[in-house]
């Protein structure tokens, strides 16, 4: 899966101010990411509000980013819940034809045991031939899936390729990659880790602040899977005080803001989520004037 090593970003669903979605934003936003080295787009996740988006919402975005990309970069499509059934039906209803892979969010709320995990991604697994990112969020599920039961699903099931590991946990991010097989792609979901855990053998990230930092976000990690540990780090520490700054007020309500100041859509998302106010915007504003003055 050499298509899913690098940086991938999770597109935001821009909006305009009455809610709707804004697709002309939305293709400038796949372009930009194109322009500046990204290497797959992920649709449909977190970052894209897909909780609050209809089934018609969710269809016209994923034509648009179809649209606009053209092939250009592999796709990855988030299809996940807490009702395996659903999930299972979903994967089997959508035409996966364009997409690279599957990302799969472990189920929320309802906080399973690890075998209930398990039992939950080996149904994911086999509805559909198409590899699968397993995607461990506990700050967000209420569960983390553990170094036990990914390693099980990833030498029981051939088509669950890797994890976008987001537990912010690198001790837990690193014995994954040691204890995984080799070809299985342990991918952060964290931002802030991105580079240690890719300089550790992680496979890259799927990120936030990327499709904003996109450049030098993807560098950053073409450094580390490259070994350029100095040039990395250099790149870091310059990005880094915009990742804090964008999770401050929730995600994707930062990230939309920073993009608005990039002239890419407005800063709008839908309740229950609210607007980033104006003092973060100011400061992210200034953060942008350094940051190109640098």
């Amino acid at each position: 899966m050499q298509e899913l090593i690098g940086t991938g970003v999770a597109l935001i669903t821009p909006f305009h101010t009455d809610g709707t979605v804004d697709h002309t934003a939305l293709e400038k936003l796949v372009d930009f990411q194109i322009e500046n080295g990204i290497d797959y787009l992920v649709v449909m996740g977190t970052t894209g509000e897909n909780v609050t988006l209809t089934v018609e919402d969710k269809q016209a975005v994923i034509a648009t980013v179809k649209k606009a990309n053209n092939k250009r970069l592999p796709l990855v499509i988030g299809i996940g819940g807490n009702d395996t059934k659903v999930v299972v039906d979903q994967i089997k209803n959508t035409d996966l034809s364009d997409f690279a892979a599957v990302l799969s969010v472990s189920p929320a709320y309802n906080k399973p045991s690890q075998e209930g995990i398990y039992q939950h991604f080996k149904a994911v697994a086999q509805a559909t031939d198409k590899p699968i990112i397993v995607y461990n969020v506990p700050g967000r599920t209420g569960s983390n899936i553990s170094v036990n039961t990914i390693v099980r699903l990833a030498h029981d099931f051939e088509n669950i390729v890797a994890i976008k590991e987001a537990a912010g946990d690198i001790v837990q991010a690193m014995k994954m990659i040691q204890y995984t097989p080799k070809e299985f792609l342990v991918i952060s979901g964290d931002d802030m880790i991105a580079l240690p855990m890719t300089l550790a053998g992680g496979a890259g990230v799927i990120s936030v602040i990327g499709q904003a930092m996109a450049q030098d976000f993807s560098d950053m990690i073409r450094y580390a899977l490259n070994g350029d540990v100095q040039e990395a780090y250099e790149l870091h520490y310059k990005v880094a005080p915009s990742i804090d700054l964008i999770f401050e007020q929730g995600n994707p309500v930062g990230i939309k803001a920073l993009l608005e100041q990039l002239g890419i859509g407005s800063s709008q998302v839908r309740l229950p989520l609210i607007d980033a106010d104006q003092d973060l915007k100011d400061r992210l504003k200034a953060f942008l004037e350094s940051y190109e003055q640098n």
